[in-house]
């Protein structure tokens, strides 16, 4: 399933596939994702060696994939992001990125370099948008501010069951901008629910009712917005066709109250999570 990214008329697939922590075992699962058409591919120079991995999975397909790259703040200054996309470039054997994000917010260089320095890699045609990570609603306000002759894409963030406090400001201000959501970690960090958890009876409700797994159910849950994409990391084959079947259905109104209640979102503005 694909949707317009953001504001552009780019389709595509909001469930993708992450990179954070992959080495070479999770070739084949990148591979294997490809063909299932997760072609939104999410990796950073901050993760050792995905580069590399990614590289090698998309070699002679990369017309085919949605590519996407981070700077580390530490390097975000004008002429630091300058090197550090063509660095990411060349461990990508590439030579664009679709989207090219800073990674986090830090202070450590001027917002307003960063992006000066995005808009000449958009003119460079090195990247085709510019999109942030992990940035709260008053630092993107600061980042478009910056940004002269080109917009914000997307905002890349912590976003599932058990962290839904992008709901309550972050996600309602990106879709008043045209800005795509893409939640990273959307089975948590090691805590997903187990199946005889009450949450996890929650979702196997839902799955049992849907022929779908709790997993497909959370995806599917994470992307129910026209602005959210999500993107799983799997070095596992099987973990890859599971992810492939959480869109093309729809949850229903009874699905819905059952996970608010299991899994209820904030009541207000939080701070935002991160990693």
């Amino acid at each position: 399933m694909k949707r317009d990214f953001g504001w552009t008329d780019i389709k595509v697939p909001v469930v993708g596939q992450g990179t954070w922590k992959m080495g070479r075992e999770g070739l084949e699962a990148l591979r294997l994702g490809i063909e299932l058409g997760l072609s939104h591919i999410d990796t950073a120079e901050m993760y050792t060696g995905s580069e590399e991995v990614v590289a090698e999975a998309i070699r002679g397909r990369r017309n085919e994939i949605f590519l996407v790259s981070k700077v580390v703040p530490s390097n975000a200054s004008y002429k630091g992001t300058l090197r550090a996309c063509d660095a990411s470039l060349k461990r990508l054997k590439t030579d664009y990125l679709d989207v090219y994000l800073l990674h986090w917010w830090s202070g450590s260089e001027p917002i307003a370099e960063t992006m000066r320095a995005m808009e000449e890699l958009v003119a460079a045609g090195k990247i085709r948008h510019i999109g942030v990570s992990n940035l709260d609603v008053s630092h993107l306000k600061q980042a478009q501010k910056a940004l002269t002759r080109s917009r914000i894409v997307c905002n890349q963030v912590l976003y599932h069951l058990r962290s839904r406090g992008i709901e309550h400001g972050l996600v309602p201000y990106c879709e008043s901008q045209d800005i795509a959501v893409v939640g990273y970690s959307p089975f948590g960090q090691g805590d997903f629910p187990p199946a005889n958890s009450k949450q996890g009876k929650a979702l196997e409700k839902i799955a049992s009712r849907h022929g779908k797994t709790p997993r497909q159910v959370a995806l599917n849950f994470l992307t129910r917005r026209k602005s959210l994409f999500t993107i799983p990391k799997s070095s596992r084959p099987e973990h890859v066709r599971e992810n492939a079947g959480a869109t093309n259905w729809k949850l229903d109104d009874e699905d819905l109250k059952l996970i608010d209640t299991a899994f209820p979102p904030p009541a207000k503005d939080e701070p935002l999570d991160m990693f």
